[in-house]
């Protein structure tokens, strides 16, 4: 627990400041900001996704503090409560953002951390690390002290407004989103599988997504067909003989892996890839978590085995 916010040591923090005042400015032109916020709205997950708008975008308007935990994290159980009621406390002078490691490993990797719990604030777009491991209340309560304070002055963020009306558990009611023309798209990309063009069904997916990047439904269509266009020209035994003779070549066994998936052999392909990571180090170790993460896309989020292997990944990176 550093217990100070070094604040001062933050390049170019006028020219962040007036980045910030001008995001608040075209918000408010554009009717955007300005309204209350529920107390729910305050403790918010945030994936990789999510993280540019959720964190990066609101960081111009509020103190965005990150919590990054994993379901397997005893300290986390401890801290993470404390945090979400603080963040209510405060009142909108923050917002408490909980990444999921496990889930979110690229983000863990970009701030650089090596154990959890570890908390870091994005101020009007500038990461700050506050504390890594357990803490004390009175100590967190003094960092976000800080936090809030050099927040105002230094880059003039005051706050979100909080309607003290609204219920603690109640989320402000997200506008509706008029669902796109994407049957049509979809359906051509089934058929474009089928016929056997792969090119063609990947095009289409990426036509959903440019559109609707959440659909679940062309993530996972697009993960698949750009996996079977992988394995589309490569020799299944040559792949294979290289892979055992090559245990630690990073490319030879991420072809193997995308060989196991294709040939239904899951935890094969998990297997193989996280046992890579411990061997390799550098870009080869990024190439092959990279893959895995596309090779969970393709098996699909909630899978058991997925679960288990974003596990097994993030003890063998940390």
């Amino acid at each position: 627990m550093s217990g100070v916010v070094d604040l001062a040591a933050v390049k170019a923090a006028q020219e962040a400041k007036a980045k910030a005042e001008q995001a608040r400015a075209e918000a408010a032109r554009q009717g955007g900001g300005g309204g209350a916020v529920s107390p729910a709205s305050l403790v918010i997950d945030v994936d990789e996704a999510g993280f540019e708008r959720d964190v990066l975008q609101r960081s111009t308007e509020v103190p965005v503090v990150i919590d990054f935990w994993a379901e397997w994290c005893e300290p986390c159980k401890q801290l993470s409560p404390v945090l979400e009621r603080l963040a209510v406390e405060y009142n909108g002078r923050f917002v408490l953002a909980k990444v999921d490691v496990d889930a979110n490993q690229m983000l863990m990797q970009q701030f650089g951390i090596q154990g959890i719990p570890a908390v870091f604030a994005v101020v009007a777009g500038q990461a700050l690390p506050l504390f890594q491991g357990a803490a004390g209340e009175a100590q967190i309560r003094g960092t976000l002290d800080q936090l809030v304070q050099v927040a105002e002055q230094r880059f003039g963020l005051t706050g979100l407004t909080v309607d003290a009306d609204a219920e603690p558990g109640s989320a402000p009611e997200a506008p509706e989103v008029p669902a796109g023309p994407y049957d049509a798209l979809l359906e051509a990309a089934v058929q474009a599988l089928d016929a056997g063009d792969l090119g063609g069904a990947i095009q289409a997916y990426k036509n959903v997504l440019s559109d609707d990047p959440g659909n679940t439904e062309a993530k996972l269509g697009l993960a698949q067909a750009e996996l079977l266009q992988r394995v589309q020209s490569v020799d299944p035994q040559q792949a294979r003989k290289d892979a055992a003779d090559k245990p630690g070549d990073a490319e030879a066994q991420i072809t193997a892996a995308d060989l196991d998936l294709v040939g239904g052999h899951v935890e094969d392909a998990f297997g193989r890839l996280i046992d890579t990571v411990r061997r390799t180090a550098g870009d080869d170790r990024d190439a092959v978590r990279l893959r895995l993460l596309e090779l969970f896309e393709v098996v699909g989020a909630d899978d058991p085995r997925v679960i288990a292997a974003r596990r097994a990944l993030a003890r063998a990176l940390f």
